[in-house]
């Protein structure tokens, strides 16, 4: 990647806040051992991390399409970090859902503004927006090993310890904005997506995403639960596995904005959820810890597509590409939070793997629906897009009348200038 030290920055701050998606499921074995929550009881804290994210943040995303609001970024990033900081110190089941449902608000909130300007300064280019991407995937990395060492060792008393990122990214959001707003005025004529909105393969995109985040929510909650299960009750094997789930995510980020350098990304994201369906199956059926392998396999199927979709959907959607973001990004990806107390139910009854067989189908499906999505063009260059600090210009309809184009002034050419412009082959010969 170019030296883009606005993405950098960005990607920082991505990771700050994506931590408290991270810490979320990190947390729940520490609400089982603690507060005695049977599974459905924990994946109901999984599931009030998202209810509020998967109705806010397309919101979010509307009003960033009509008004630029950068300060959001580092009130969000405080509002994720104090929510989760104090979730654990609650003794009652309601303050612990209230305070998780507070830092999801905050993430919520984060996301359709981070991605229409991390778009800003990405451009055109694959590689920036995963890098983007690559830092909310190494926040979710850090999640469990930020969790352990805190919580870990003094209990969920500790939790307050837990808002030093917060503190942290919304310190970087300020240098962050500053250094878009000024690239936006030095590069005027920057890539952004253009054409007509194409309602249609995004509603199949979303589809798709649906999917992924039901297997990517159900992992992260019950993966950690599994590998304990499958190596004695160790729960440092637990938290193992919930680092590779995320690790492998920074690597899959990464390696999706490679691949779309050379292939389109449909054709990245379709094989990339095919993979990602044998790896999850491996995850169900393979024993000991030969588990950690298929999860690394798992998590890098299922974010080589993540920053793919993000931008895919922006394409599709180019006069709003913050409600996209806040779609791909929020309410799709939350429905899997929704589905999480499912499942939480079915290992109840059942046993977890059980519990985690119908996840293989997902993927698959996944694969089907961007067997049917176009390809977009490349965005427009010599557009300028939305400033950080400028109003967003309210969407006009698609079947509006395109204003007429001026006429262009007619040139008189000297016969002799003519003939003198045209190239030998096609000069008339002289007599």
């Amino acid at each position: 990647m170019r030296r883009n030290k606005p993405i950098i920055m960005l990607s920082v701050g991505h990771a700050c806040v994506d931590v408290y998606q991270g810490a979320v499921a990190s947390l729940v074995p520490y609400f089982v051992t603690e507060h005695a929550y049977g599974y459905a009881a924990a994946s109901g804290v999984v599931l009030a991390a998202s209810v509020l994210s998967s109705v806010a943040q397309p919101l979010f995303g509307l009003l960033t399409d009509r008004w630029a609001m950068p300060w959001l970024l580092p009130v969000a990033t405080l509002l994720a970090g104090a929510g989760v900081a104090l979730a654990g110190v609650g003794g009652s089941y309601a303050h612990t859902l209230l305070f998780v449902a507070v830092s999801g608000l905050g993430v919520a909130a984060y996301h359709p503004e981070s991605a229409r300007v991390a778009r800003l300064a990405a451009g055109d280019s694959h590689r920036a927006m995963a890098w983007f991407s690559l830092g909310g995937n190494v926040g979710f990395a850090l999640a469990p090993l930020l969790v352990a060492a805190v919580v870990a060792v003094g209990g969920l008393r500790m939790s307050p310890l837990l808002a030093v990122p917060a503190l942290v990214g919304g310190v970087l959001c300020l240098p962050a904005i500053r250094a878009v707003r000024k690239a936006d005025r030095a590069r005027p004529g920057a890539a952004v997506p253009a054409g007509p909105d194409r309602p249609g393969p995004f509603l199949r995109l979303s589809l798709a995403v649906v999917c992924r985040s039901v297997v990517f929510v159900g992992l992260s909650t019950f993966v950690p639960l599994l590998a304990r299960q499958r190596t004695g009750g160790d729960a440092a094997v637990g938290t193992a596995a919930l680092f590779v789930l995320f690790l492998g995510g920074a690597v899959g980020s990464v390696l999706g904005g490679a691949l779309a350098e050379r292939w389109d990304r449909v054709t990245v994201c379709r094989w990339s959820y095919l993979a990602t369906a044998v790896a999850v199956a491996g995850i169900v059926t393979v024993p000991g810890p030969a588990l950690l392998l298929c999860v690394a396999l798992a998590s890098v199927g299922l974010y080589v597509p993540f920053s793919l979709q993000v931008t895919l959907g922006q394409d599709y959607l180019p006069s709003r590409v913050g409600t996209a973001a806040g779609i791909t990004l929020g309410l799709t990806v939350s429905v899997g939070g929704l589905t999480a107390p499912l499942v939480g139910a079915l290992a109840d009854a059942t046993s977890l793997a059980t519990a985690l067989s119908p996840l293989v189908l997902l993927p698959l499906a996944a694969a089907l629906l961007f067997a049917t999505l176009p390809e977009p063009a490349p965005p427009r260059r010599g557009a300028t897009a939305p400033g950080v600090g400028d109003p967003v210009e309210p969407h006009t309809p698609a079947d509006s009348p395109a204003p007429e184009a001026p006429e262009a002034p007619k040139v008189v050419v000297a016969p002799e200038t003519a003939e003198a412009l045209q190239a030998p082959g096609d000069r008339p010969a002289r007599e």
